[in-house]
């Protein structure tokens, strides 16, 4: 209980982050302004998923990293942290590859070929959002392998130099793919993983960001960290519309300014020891990321039978807090009723 007041700034930007996701999935902007709407959710909202891969890396991977190796209790016990994470990471895949199921069928995206099936399952995900429990999953055994096998400066290159070939497939992919050669390493990256955003190019450096910072021992000021994100995030802003007007991107998942952006960003979170997190956000905010799709082709429905279409749907704002709200109130509502089930569970296994 301690550990989770004393970083109730993190727990509370799970939310911010999980409603970050949604704006990329629903254009809040668009409405008003196309070059607003990228600057805000595909910039800005970019850090949205680096975050929670700074969580896991904070929280799960650094008391592996300190305790792994050696043959003691608390070892043990990291470790068994570490193998529940990935199980219970693996089993909300599964689910949800379930769940959506149906939907990519009724939509007409399922094909009948083992190779998609295989792609989508470890690199794309089987529907649009769910690219990232795979990329998690691969980033977790990849850094866990790296931390038996090379020193924590091998592995800071390796993650940093894996996440720069991957910004130059997504941010940059348009510039790059001008030279032949390079184009054809890039071809051949994409017949395996439609984007670089994935398990082995992304998500490493980000987990290993959050391991670092909980173990490398270096605090940074509150002032300085949040002078850190002005500066950053202005870079980052700059780097994505030039990107972004030059046509580079083929994606815009990726920039080079996300990287100082996420360490300041979660140093001034860390930083903040006075607030109290509010204890459902973590299940809260991965039922949105999760249900969120769903709560779009809702809203989306609704408006139609309801001829708003013109308000909740065509007004992208609109639409965007319409979709918020719903998938609040879904995954508040779901929350509560697993703990019900958990706790009915408990209580039988008691007796």
């Amino acid at each position: 209980m301690r550990q989770r007041r004393s970083y109730g700034a993190i727990d509370n930007f799970r939310l911010a982050a999980a409603f970050l996701i949604v704006a990329i999935h629903t254009a809040p902007l668009e409405s008003f302004s196309s070059t607003a709407d990228f600057l805000v959710t595909y910039c800005i909202g970019r850090i949205a998923v680096p975050f929670f891969l700074m969580v896991t890396g904070f929280f799960v991977l650094a008391p592996y990293q300190r305790f792994g190796g050696h043959s003691s209790e608390m070892a043990e016990n990291v470790t068994l942290k570490l193998e529940k994470f990935l199980k219970k990471t693996a089993a909300l895949y599964g689910v949800s590859i379930v769940l959506y199921l149906p939907v990519k069928i009724y939509a007409g995206q399922w094909e009948m070929n083992p190779g998609i099936w295989l792609k989508e399952i470890f690199f794309d995900g089987p529907f649009y959002h769910l690219w990232y429990l795979p990329a998690v999953l691969i980033g977790c055994l990849f850094l866990v392998g790296m931390m038996r096998l090379c020193s924590p400066m091998t592995i800071s290159v390796m993650t940093v130099v894996l996440y720069v070939i991957g910004t130059a497939g997504d941010s940059y992919y348009q510039l790059i793919s001008q030279a032949p050669f390079l184009k054809t390493v890039y071809e051949g990256i994409f017949f395996v993983s439609s984007y670089t955003r994935n398990g082995i190019f992304f998500a490493p450096v980000f987990l290993w960001m959050g391991v670092l910072i909980a173990n490398g021992g270096v605090k940074i000021p509150r002032s300085q960290a949040l002078t850190g994100v002005a500066v950053s995030m202005t870079g980052m802003l700059a780097e994505g519309f030039l990107s972004y007007s030059l046509e580079w991107q083929k994606h815009n998942s990726m920039y080079l300014f996300l990287l100082p952006v996420m360490f300041f960003l979660f140093e001034l979170l860390r930083s903040d020891t006075e607030i109290t997190g509010w204890r459902k956000a973590r299940d809260v905010s991965m039922y949105v990321y999760i249900i969120h799709p769903i709560c779009i082709i809702l809203v989306r429905g609704a408006a139609e039978v309801l001829k708003v279409k013109n308000i909740f749907v065509e007004q992208s704002l609109v639409h965007y807090l319409a979709v918020c709200l719903l998938s609040f109130a879904l995954s508040f509502g779901t929350a509560e009723a697993v703990k019900v089930i958990s706790g009915m569970v408990y209580s039988r296994k008691s007796e």
